[in-house]
C-alpha cells in the first residue's frame, strides 16, 4: 500500500494535468482511510493536494476538493487549514457553476466551520467556526444569498450540502456570536429567504434525500426559540427598549409621539389617561415586563411582529374594546403572550436536538418520516397571528370577561392542536391559517368536550368501563321492552292487492292489522279492506304467527337510516311503502294441514315436518314505525337491534344513566393535583333540588 500512496503523492506534483487529474481521482476513494491518510500525509501529499485545491480547474479541482474534505471529514490537515483556503473556497462557491466543484467546496467548509477546537483547545485565532469565514465574506458579500440559492439545486446532493453548511454556521453563530450579531446573522438569513426553501424542501417529494439536515435545521429552529424564550425582557437593551416602544406607539389612536420610554421605564402621568397607558393594551398591570417572565424576549418579538404587521388591525382591536366595560375588554397583549407559549408547548420546543436525531433513526422510512418533520413551525410568526385573532374571534364570540381568559386560552390550545397537530406535511400554512380563523365555536366545543371525557378516562378507565358495560345492559333491556310494547299496541300497514303496469299508480290497497298476543308468544293479524280505528280486539283476527316457528327476520330497512321521523300514525289513508319487514319460519307440511286447520290457522308446525318460508310481510310507512317493528321483532327473537334508533336510544340512555351515577360522586372523593380547589358554599341550600338533564343546551 505505501508503494501506491508514493505512486499518488509523486504524480500529484506532475507538470501533466492528465497525470494529475488521474491521481487525485484515485486519491479521493482511499483518502477516508485514517490509516492511508496518515502515511499519505507522511510522504508529504497534504501539500501538494492543497497546493491542487488552490490552483486546478475543472475535474482536477473538484477530485481535489473532495479529498480534501474527506480528510478533513477523518480529522486529518487542520494544519493546512488557513484563511488563504477558506477564501478559497468561498470564492469557488460564489462563483462557479460545476456541481461537482461546489460539493466538495461546501463539505471542506462545513467541517471547518464545525471544528472550532483540537485537543480541547483553540489552535488559532479565528481559524474555525464561523468566524474563520468572516474575512472572506467581507471581500464576497454574495456569498449567503449563493448558498440560500443553492437550497433550489435540483441536484440533491448539492442541496443538501448547502443546507448543511447553513447549519453549521447557524449552529456556531448561535454558540459563540455575542448576543447582539447572532440575531443579526440568523435575520439576514431569513431576509435572503431561506424559510421558504427549507419549508418547500419539507414538503417536497425528496425528503429523504435531505432528511438529516433538515431535521438539523427543525432542531436548530427550536435551538433559535428557545434561546429567544430564555432572554429575558431587559429595557437597558436599546433592542428591546425600541421594541416595546413600538408597540406603544402603535396602538396610540393619537398617533401622540411625546410619551417615551425612558431608561428607568418610569410612567410620564401628566396626563390622566397615562395611568391606563399599558393596561389599555392589554396588560395586566402598569408594569408590563412582569408580563414577560414566561416567555421571555420571544414574547415580545411575537407581539411586535404582530403590532408591527398588522398595526391597523391592532388598533381597530383597542378602539373597539375601549368602548366596552373594563372586565369584558380582550386584554390583547396578555393574549397574545397566552399564543406564544400555546404554540410553544405544541411544538415541544424544550425537546432536545439530540431527541430528534434519535427518533430520525427509529423512524427512517416515507410515513414515519412525515410525522417527525413539522414544516408549520418554520412559520411560527404566521401561526401566532392566526392563532391571536382566533383568540380575540372567540373572546367576542362567548361574551367572555377578564375572569374567562384561561378558559378562551383553553380553547385556543385545542384549536391549535386540532389544526396545526392534524395538519399534514404537505398542508399549505395558508390553508392552515384560514382554518385556525374560521374554526367554528360549536365544533370547537365538541373537541373540548371529547378531550375532557378522554381525560376522565385515562384516570377512571376501569370503573367507567364497568359501570358503561352495566349501563348498557340495562338500556337494551330498556330499549327492548319499548319496543316491545310498540307491538303490544298494534299498528296498520297497507297491503298492495293489485297495481297497474304504470308503476306510478298503485289502486285496490288494503289494510292488515298487526298486533303482538299478551303472552308475547304469538303474531296476531288480518287484512281489511278499510281502515280501522285503533285498535281492534285479537278474537277478531284471524290470523296468527307462532314466534317460536319463525326462523329470521329480513328487511331492506337500512341499519343507518336516519329514524328521525315522527311515529305517530295519523287516521289516513295510506300508500304504498317501499320498505319492506319478511317474516320467516317454518310452514305447514300438507300432512299436518288439517291440524293446522283450526281456530287460529296456527303456522306452528315440528320443523321435522315442515320447511321454511314467508310467514307474514309488513310494510311499514315510515322509519320510526320500522324501526320499532323491525328491532321489536329481533329483539323478541333474542337477537341485538340494528337500526341506527333504536342503537341511538340505548346510547342515550346509556349516557344519561352515566351521568346520573357520576351525581354521587362526592368532591372529596376526587384526587388532585397541587392546591385543591375550596370546596363550594352550601350556606342556605337543602336537598330540594334537580338537575333538568334534557333542558340543557
Amino acid at each position: 500500500m505505501e508503494g501506491n500512496i508514493f505512486d499518488i503523492v509523486e504524480r500529484l506534483g506532475s507538470e501533466e494535468d492528465a497525470v494529475r487529474k488521474m491521481a487525485v481521482f484515485k486519491l479521493q476513494g482511499s483518502i477516508g482511510d485514517p490509516s492511508f491518510a496518515d502515511i499519505f500525509i507522511a510522504e508529504g501529499g497534504l501539500a501538494k493536494l492543497r497546493d491542487l485545491t488552490l490552483h486546478a480547474t475543472g475535474n482536477t479541482l473538484a477530485y481535489s476538493l473532495t479529498s480534501f474534505a474527506r480528510l478533513l471529514e477523518v480529522d486529518k490537515g487542520w494544519d493546512y487549514v488557513d484563511q488563504e483556503l477558506v477564501e478559497r473556497i468561498v470564492q469557488l462557491i460564489v462563483t462557479q457553476p460545476l456541481v461537482n466543484i461546489l460539493r466538495g467546496a461546501m463539505s471542506i467548509l462545513v467541517s471547518i466551520v464545525s471544528h472550532p477546537y483540537t485537543g480541547g483547545r483553540l489552535p488559532q485565532t479565528d481559524a474555525f467556526g464561523f468566524r474563520a469565514l468572516k474575512p472572506a465574506l467581507a471581500i464576497y458579500p454574495q456569498f449567503l444569498e449563493m448558498l440560500v440559492n443553492r437550497l433550489s439545486s435540483a441536484d440533491h446532493a448539492l442541496c443538501a450540502n448547502a443546507l448543511q453548511l447553513i447549519n453549521s454556521l447557524m449552529r456556531d453563530s448561535i454558540a459563540n456570536d455575542s448576543e447582539l450579531e447572532w440575531p443579526r446573522f440568523i435575520q439576514k438569513l431569513q431576509d435572503l429567504g431561506v424559510i421558504r426553501a427549507v419549508y418547500a424542501l419539507m414538503q417536497g417529494t425528496t425528503l429523504q434525500d435531505h432528511a438529516h439536515p433538515l431535521i438539523e435545521f427543525q432542531s436548530l429552529t427550536k435551538v433559535l426559540l428557545r434561546r429567544w424564550r430564555d432572554i429575558p425582557l431587559d429595557l437597558e437593551k436599546p433592542e428591546h427598549r425600541r421594541a416595546l416602544k413600538g408597540i406603544h406607539l402603535a396602538g396610540d389612536q393619537e398617533k401622540s409621539i411625546d410619551e417615551r420610554v425612558d431608561n428607568d421605564f418610569e410612567m410620564r402621568r401628566s396626563r390622566k389617561h397615562n395611568s391606563e397607558k399599558w393596561r389599555r393594551l392589554g396588560f395586566e398591570s402598569e408594569n408590563p415586563i412582569a408580563q414577560f417572565e414566561e416567555m421571555g424576549f420571544l414574547g415580545m418579538m411575537d407581539l411586535a411582529d404582530y403590532v408591527r404587521n398588522h398595526r391597523n388591525e391592532f388598533r381597530k382591536m383597542l378602539l373597539e374594546q375601549s368602548a366596552k366595560p373594563g372586565q369584558k375588554r380582550c386584554p390583547i397583549a396578555r393574549a397574545s403572550l397566552a399564543v406564544t407559549s400555546i404554540l410553544y408547548e405544541h411544538f415541544e420546543i424544550e425537546k432536545s436536538d439530540i431527541e430528534d436525531s434519535k427518533n430520525y433513526l427509529v423512524l427512517e422510512s416515507r410515513a414515519n418520516l412525515d410525522r417527525l418533520f413539522k414544516p408549520l413551525l418554520l412559520h411560527w410568526t404566521r401561526l401566532h397571528v392566526a392563532a391571536l385573532q382566533a383568540f380575540v374571534r372567540l373572546w367576542k364570540t362567548t361574551n367572555a370577561d377578564v375572569d374567562d381568559f384561561a378558559k378562551i386560552a383553553e380553547l385556543v390550545r385545542i384549536l391549535v392542536e386540532s389544526v396545526v397537530g392534524g395538519a399534514t406535511r404537505t398542508k399549505e400554512v395558508q390553508d392552515v391559517e384560514d382554518e385556525i380563523v374560521n374554526f367554528e365555536y360549536r365544533r370547537l366545543r365538541d373537541l373540548q368536550m371529547e378531550l375532557l371525557e378522554l381525560t376522565y378516562e385515562d384516570v377512571w378507565r376501569q370503573h367507567l368501563q364497568q359501570v358503561r358495560e352495566e349501563l348498557h345492559h340495562e338500556a337494551l333491556q330498556f330499549v327492548k321492552e319499548q319496543r316491545i310494547r310498540c307491538l303490544l299496541q298494534g299498528c296498520w300497514f297497507p297491503v298492495e292487492a293489485s297495481t297497474h303496469t304504470d308503476s306510478s299508480s298503485v289502486e285496490n290497497v288494503s289494510y292488515r292489522y298487526v298486533q303482538l298476543s299478551h303472552n308475547r308468544k304469538f303474531l296476531h293479524y288480518g287484512d281489511f279492506e278499510t281502515l280501522g280505528n285503533g285498535r281492534i280486539d285479537l278474537d277478531s283476527l284471524p290470523g296468527k304467527v307462532d314466534l317460536s316457528a319463525v326462523s329470521s327476520v329480513a328487511s331492506n330497512v337500512s341499519a343507518s337510516a336516519d329514524a328521525s321521523s315522527s311515529s305517530t300514525l295519523k287516521i289516513a289513508p295510506l300508500s304504498v311503502s317501499s320498505t319492506k319487514i319478511t317474516i320467516h319460519g317454518y310452514v305447514e307440511c300438507p300432512s299436518s294441514a288439517t291440524r293446522g286447520s283450526s281456530k287460529g290457522h296456527s303456522h306452528a308446525c315440528s320443523i321435522g315436518n315442515s320447511k321454511e318460508g314467508v310467514l307474514l310481510t309488513l310494510r311499514p310507512q315510515s322509519p320510526s314505525i320500522a324501526s320499532e317493528w323491525l328491532d321489536g321483532l329481533l329483539m323478541l327473537l333474542n337477537q341485538r337491534p340494528i337500526t341506527v334508533d333504536s342503537n341511538k336510544l340505548i346510547n342515550v340512555v346509556s349516557d344519561y344513566g352515566l351521568k346520573i351515577r357520576l351525581f354521587n360522586v362526592r368532591f372529596e372523593d376526587a384526587t388532585f393535583v397541587g392546591e385543591v380547589p375550596k370546596i363550594p358554599s352550601r350556606d342556605g341550600l337543602d336537598d330540594d333540588y334537580y338537575y333538568d338533564l334534557f333542558g340543557a343546551s
